[in-house]
C-alpha cells in the first residue's frame, strides 16, 4: 500500500471521503490520509450491517499495513476485530485509524476496545465520536490504560454524513426519510402526466438499486405504483441486501390493483398504508394478493406521513427511501420530514409539458436549508448530487 490507496476495488460510495469540515484537533496529513482509509473500507458494509454503522479500520506501523478490516455483517466482527485477525504480524505498538469511536458494549461481539488494548495497540485515531451512549466512551476507556488516543478528530456532522440512519436513530424515534428523484435537466421527472419515462441512463439504475439495498423499506405512492408498476426489489448494484427490503406504498383509496409487480416479486414483505375511509371489500383484496395492510388517519391532502412514519416505526422500520415520485416527495419536503434527497439529474430535456420534480409550493427560503453532502458523483451521462439538511 502507498500514501493510503489500498489494491481493493474501490468502494461504492459518494466520491472523496476527506470531509470539509475543519478537525477538531490538529494532525498530520499521513493521519488523515489513514482515516480517509478506513473511511473507504467502512463503506464496503453498505445494505450488510444495518442498524449497525458501516465502520472501516487500519492497522499501520512504520507506514506499513498489517491489515484492513471492516464491518461486513451485522452480528459479524466490527471493523477492529477484523482487522486484528488479519493482521501479517503482531500488532502490539502499532496505530490502529477506527472511521467511528471503537465501542466499549459487549454485545453480539466482543468490545472493541478491550480486543484493541488485549493486543497491546499503541496508539489509536479514530473519526468520530459514537453517539450511542450504550457503546460510546471506547477512547477514554483506552486512555485510562495510557493507549495514545487521537480522536474524536472530526466534528458529529461528519458521521451523519457517513452513517445517517445510524445517527438519526440515536437522536429521534420516527424513521430516517430519504427521497430519490431523477430528473431532467430542466426539473422533470417523465414528459407527461401518466407516461412512464426512463430519464437517467443503466449506471444511475444500478446506483439507485444500489441505494436500496441499504434501506429497511422502499415507498412510493399509488401514482407511481400505477404508472411505473415497479418491483422496488433490489436486481442490480453488486448488493445483495442483508434483508430485503420491505416495500411500502400509500395508497389512500384502496385502490393499488392486485395484478401489479410488487406482488408478483416475493422478495421482501409489502405494506400498503391506506386512509380510514378505504373500502373494506378493496382493502380485503389487497390482502388476499400478499400485502399487510393498515390504517392510518388522513390529512386534507392524503395519508397523515407523520402517522404513516409512527405506523412505519412500530413495525420496525427505521429508514425508508421514498421513490415516490414528485407529489409524494414534495408532501415529504413540506412536511419537514425529509432528511436527505437524492437527485439523479440527466442531461436530457423533457419540455414544458413534462411532470415537474416539485410540483407543490415550498416555503420561501426552503431550498437554502439544504447543502451538497458530497461532491457530485458523475454516474455515465448523469450526476447524482445528495443533499442534506443543515444543522
Amino acid at each position: 500500500m502507498r500514501n493510503g490507496a489500498s489494491d481493493l476495488p474501490r468502494p461504492p460510495g459518494h466520491g472523496d471521503p476527506r470531509p470539509r469540515e475543519r478537525p477538531l484537533v490538529t494532525l498530520p496529513e499521513e493521519d488523515l490520509r489513514w482515516l480517509d482509509h478506513a473511511t473507504l473500507l467502512g463503506r464496503r458494509g453498505w445494505g450488510r450491517v444495518h442498524p449497525n454503522p458501516m465502520v472501516g479500520c487500519v492497522l499501520v506501523r512504520d507506514g506499513r499495513v498489517l491489515a484492513e478490516g471492516w464491518h461486513r455483517e451485522f452480528g459479524g466482527p466490527h471493523a477492529e476485530l477484523g482487522a486484528l485477525e488479519r493482521s501479517i504480524e503482531d500488532p502490539a505498538g502499532a496505530t490502529a485509524y477506527v472511521s467511528l469511536e471503537p465501542c466499549r458494549h459487549q454485545g453480539k461481539t466482543p468490545a472493541c476496545t478491550d480486543a484493541l488494548i488485549h493486543a497491546g495497540i499503541g496508539r489509536v485515531v479514530y473519526s468520530v465520536a459514537d453517539p450511542n451512549k450504550q457503546a460510546a466512551g471506547g477512547g477514554a476507556a483506552l486512555r485510562a490504560v495510557r493507549t495514545a488516543v487521537s480522536g474524536p478528530v472530526w466534528p458529529a456532522s461528519v458521521g451523519r454524513r457517513e452513517n445517517p440512519v445510524f445517527f438519526h436513530r440515536q437522536a429521534s424515534g420516527r424513521p430516517f426519510v430519504a427521497a430519490k428523484l431523477a430528473l431532467s435537466l430542466d426539473g422533470r421527472i417523465a414528459e407527461a402526466p401518466g407516461l412512464r419515462t426512463t430519464v437517467t441512463g443503466p449506471e444511475a439504475l444500478r446506483e439507485a438499486h444500489r441505494l436500496r439495498a441499504g434501506f429497511e423499506a422502499v415507498m412510493i405512492g399509488s401514482v407511481t405504483a400505477r404508472v411505473d408498476d415497479p418491483r422496488l426489489t433490489v436486481r442490480e448494484g453488486g448488493v445483495t441486501p442483508r434483508v430485503p427490503p420491505t416495500r411500502i406504498v400509500l395508497d389512500t383509496k384502496a385502490s393499488l390493483s392486485e395484478a401489479g409487480a410488487i406482488f408478483r416479486e416475493t422478495e421482501g414483505r409489502v405494506i400498503v398504508f391506506v386512509g380510514e375511509s378505504a373500502d373494506r371489500a378493496k382493502v380485503a383484496r389487497l390482502e388476499k394478493a400478499g400485502a399487510e395492510v393498515r390504517q392510518v388517519r388522513q390529512g386534507p391532502h392524503g395519508l397523515d406521513l407523520s402517522a404513516v412514519l409512527d405506523a412505519a416505526s412500530a413495525r420496525g422500520i427505521h429508514s425508508i427511501l421514498c421513490e415516490g415520485g414528485g407529489r409524494l416527495t414534495g408532501s415529504f419536503l413540506a412536511a419537514g420530514l425529509v432528511d436527505r434527497l437524492y437527485l439523479f439529474q440527466s442531461p436530457r430535456v423533457l419540455g414544458s409539458g413534462g411532470v415537474p420534480a416539485f410540483p407543490g409550493p415550498l416555503a420561501e427560503g426552503f431550498w437554502t436549508e439544504w447543502r451538497a453532502a458530497f461532491d457530485p458523483e458523475r454516474l455515465g451521462e448523469d450526476v447524482l448530487t445528495v443533499y442534506e439538511r443543515e444543522g
